[in-house]
């Protein structure tokens, strides 16, 4: 049997064990269960509305006058989140105009393998998210605008120039409401 030094003595000694953390500093997500958000304040419910309202009659006056359907689905859900969440990555007018235009081509591109279909919406909507990932504009209502296009094969150019002057103006009215609120938006252009 060696003989026993203090240095073998700590060496086979255990670790102390590390001190338990009280309840009250452990991490909030770990013991709270999450909540709903904050109630607004009434200037930023008002202009939020009001901004979502603005943007939504635009497309239908601009719409009316170029007699071409400006709003769809996907672009009423995108002011919603212009207008009502700008501080989100998916608001910002990277996402707002890159999403839309990039899922619509997602769109084409299918539409071209596929033809119209249900089978082929399905798959542009799901590829519409995986274009959106690699392009850094996430944008979850321009998938339904892949959809849309696999769906009803609109014509390529003005299905494009009318998705872009709708999608920058919902960024431009998004801007004026949220300097309404007293909201800082964009966050970032590009």
């Amino acid at each position: 049997m060696p003989p026993t030094t203090p240095a073998t003595v700590q060496a086979a000694s255990p670790a102390p064990a590390p001190a338990p953390v009280p309840a009250s500093t452990a991490a909030p997500s770990a013991l709270a269960r999450p909540r709903p958000p904050a109630r607004p304040r009434p200037r930023v419910l008002l202009a939020g509305t009001a901004t979502a309202v603005t943007a939504l009659l635009l497309l239908v006056a601009l719409g009316t006058l170029l007699r071409q359907p400006l709003l769809i689905p996907p672009l009423a859900a995108s002011m919603a989140l212009v207008a009502g969440a700008p501080d989100l990555p998916l608001s910002q007018p990277r996402s707002v105009v890159g999403g839309q235009l990039l899922s619509a081509l997602t769109g084409f591109a299918v539409l071209a393998v596929a033809g119209p279909g249900l089978w082929g919406a399905a798959v542009a909507g799901g590829l519409a998210l995986g274009v959106m990932m690699c392009a850094r504009t996430p944008h979850s209502p321009a998938a339904a605008t892949a959809v849309i296009v696999a769906l009803q094969a609109p014509a390529f150019w003005s299905f494009l120039g009318l998705l872009a002057l709708a999608s920058l103006l919902l960024v431009a009215v998004g801007l004026a409401g949220a300097r309404a609120a007293g909201r800082a938006y964009p966050a970032y252009w590009f």
